[in-house]
């Protein structure tokens, strides 16, 4: 599956990185959870994919997502691919009307996105600062948030 292989080269040097984000994906497509699938290509060949699904926050709010894994093949980043898949995927939500998206990642990347970290909105055992949120509907949710069983399944722990 080319997803699958872009995702685990796109991930193979990355520190805080268990190497499993390929199995997260085929876990949200195999259970009907993959609401977002994008990918980029180049000459013909894929070299990135995003992936988005449901998550559930604690105090009930519907229809919020959570953007990733995304994956750009090492010899392709740093050329603007990533920078279009996350437009890409933001405004497939807002076609979706999703009320809003949060991520896990470096804030000095995901901010110029407009995602930002809320006080409010809390993932256990990640930095505040690194687990943001954008916001598309009316009201800032609060409360903890779950993403969907394949990222706990798989033994990851999201830093």
């Amino acid at each position: 599956m080319k997803i699958q292989k872009l995702t685990k080269e796109a991930f193979q040097d990355v520190p805080h990185s268990k190497h499993n984000e390929q199995f997260i994906i085929d876990g949200l497509r195999n259970d009907n959870s993959l609401t977002i699938s994008l990918v980029a290509e180049v000459e013909g060949k894929i070299v990135g994919h995003v992936a988005v699904s449901p998550v559930t926050i604690s105090d009930g709010s519907l229809s919020w997502y959570g953007l990733g894994p995304i994956s750009v093949v090492p010899e392709f980043q740093s050329n603007g691919i990533g920078t279009e898949l996350m437009k890409c995927a933001i405004e497939k939500l807002k076609e979706k009307s999703a009320n809003g998206c949060v991520l896990l990642g470096d804030p000095n990347y995901y901010d110029r996105f407009g995602f930002k970290a809320e006080s409010g909105l809390v993932f256990s055992g990640v930095p505040q600062e690194y687990f943001q949120a954008i916001l598309f509907g009316s009201r800032m949710p609060s409360g903890e948030v779950i993403y969907h069983k394949s990222f706990y399944n798989q033994g990851i722990n999201i830093r």
